[in-house]
């Protein structure tokens, strides 16, 4: 079994950035496909971006352009840069592989709270 812990979370005022981290205890991004997941306040979580193990991006609309998911295998980390925040970004932030097949147990999560 895989851990993961997010970190990076915050407060941030619109229009600012934040980049998060997720520490795995193993070597899983040269494997698996990988995804940052958003769970919005009161509903469900979902992807927002992946990235295979080939280091190929993936992001949902509403964070393209804004929003930037990269890994450092030799640190064993995942990051997602996140600029030009707004509102509607705020919630808990977690990292797990892609929602296609089995995940692992999921980490406590970093909030991000995008607010003046």
């Amino acid at each position: 079994q895989v851990q993961l812990v997010e970190s990076g979370g915050g407060l941030v005022q619109p229009g600012g950035s934040l980049r998060l981290s997720c520490a795995a205890s193993g070597s899983i991004f040269k494997v698996y496909t990988m995804a940052w997941y958003h769970q919005p306040p009161l509903k469900q979580r979902h992807v927002v971006a992946s990235i295979t193990s080939g280091g190929t991006p993936i992001y949902e609309d509403s964070v393209k352009g804004r929003f930037s998911i990269s890994t450092d295998n030799a640190k064993n980390t995942m990051y997602l840069q996140m600029n030009n925040l707004k509102s509607e970004d705020t919630g808990v932030y977690y990292c797990n592989r892609e929602p296609y097949g089995p995940v692992w147990d999921w980490g406590q999560g970093t909030q991000v709270t995008v607010s003046s």
